[in-house]
């Protein structure tokens, strides 16, 4: 994302030591002459809004404030020596830069009364217009606390989560029969009485399809049919052409360093590519050449092709029937070349799960 400056705004500290609200261009309390405390941070001021000024635009260009490293005292960044005590700056150090003070808002300011005369000022103000004296920011007062909704009594709870208990338990009993019942459970030797193949070949034909893509990846020779503008990508600096739309962030403050807050957001844009229906040729399956046998040499179709039809893909299916002193079991093997193995009459070590199945074959020793 880019961020955008939307302007400046000054921020606000509180004095330590008194108490007092101080703009946040102050580098000294306006009420008792102490110095900034490198711990003591920035905070948005209510209700200001945020300008275009060049001086607090200046102030911000111009770096990071820096504390004296000898009485403390606040100077500018382009300072070499302290202001209050002469001390050299060098090894001075610089306030935290970059801190995102809040969500910027601004509207109507209140009026708050001042607690020495009782005259009424705006909360943007520092000082009673009045009497002088100065005015502090009154902690918020704590949200209450809503009481929760009753969900049940405790025995209630108790009961869902022994239901919930149990019902994991069963799960993990019926995972674990099902793993057991599919291992091996016994061993027995078979004859091979039939072994039978089924081989089966497509045939593809170019056939009209209607599908749906962005504009620039339609095949040329497709037929485009109705279009519309959907979101394809979304970038951080804004596009030299083409349809978009800025899309912006909630504004928020972010403390520069020297008691003015940078007003910005963050945006990024959403670029808008036309989605189309098109209709093409597309290569699809309209028929199948099977073929099968009993023997161990499967083999595939060659079906006649008319002019505008080509072969498509083929697979083959594998059945082998084994005969043993407890019946008949049927396997399936997964390739050509294990299939091949099977010669009738041909003994094998079938495994068989509790299911009737085989688990794994090999020959008979």
């Amino acid at each position: 994302m880019s961020r955008e400056t939307l302007g400046y705004v000054q921020l606000e500290w509180t004095c330590p030591k008194c108490g007092t609200r101080n703009r946040g261009t102050d580098k000294t309390c306006q009420s008792c002459g102490a110095p900034q405390p490198t711990e003591v941070e920035f905070v948005q001021a209510a209700g200001v809004e945020a300008s275009q000024d060049e001086t607090l635009r200046k102030t911000v260009e111009k770096g990071t404030d820096i504390h004296c490293p000898f009485c403390g005292t606040r100077n500018p960044a382009d300072a070499e020596v302290c202001s209050q005590c002469g001390g050299d700056l060098k090894q001075g150090v610089k306030r935290e830069t970059g801190r995102v003070v809040g969500a910027y808002t601004a509207g109507p300011v209140a009026q708050i009364a001042c607690p020495n005369c009782n005259a009424l000022n705006p909360e943007t103000a520092h000082l009673c217009s009045q009497c002088g004296a100065p005015l502090r920011r009154e902690a918020a007062p704590a949200a209450p606390v809503e009481p929760l909704a009753r969900a049940g009594s405790p025995r209630s709870g108790i009961l869902i989560f022994a239901l919930v208990g149990v019902a994991v338990l069963l799960l993990i009993c019926v995972i674990g029969g099902l793993i057991f019942a599919a291992s091996p459970k016994e061993t027995r030797q078979g004859a091979v009485q039939s072994a039978d193949w089924r081989t089966v070949v497509a045939i593809e034909a170019l056939q009209p399809v209607t599908r749906q893509d962005w504009q620039e990846r339609i095949p040329a020779e497709a037929q485009i049919g109705s279009c519309v503008d959907r979101v394809y990508t979304t970038v951080s600096s804004e596009p030299s052409s083409g349809k978009y739309d800025k899309v912006c962030g909630t504004p928020y403050t972010v403390d520069s360093g020297t008691g003015v807050g940078e007003v910005v957001q963050d945006c990024e844009y959403k670029v808008y590519e036309p989605y189309c229906e098109y209709s093409t040729q597309e290569w699809q399956v309209v028929d199948n050449a099977e073929l099968s046998g009993s023997n161990l040499n499967p083999v595939f179709a060659s079906p006649a092709l008319s002019a505008d039809q080509r072969l498509g893909g083929q697979r083959a299916e594998y059945s082998v029937v084994f005969s043993t002193d407890r019946g008949q079991y049927t396997y399936h093997p997964s390739s050509g070349g294990e299939f091949a193995q099977f010669l009738i009459g041909s003994l094998w070590d079938l495994k068989i799960n509790s299911f009737g199945q085989i688990v794994g074959i090999e020959p008979a020793q």
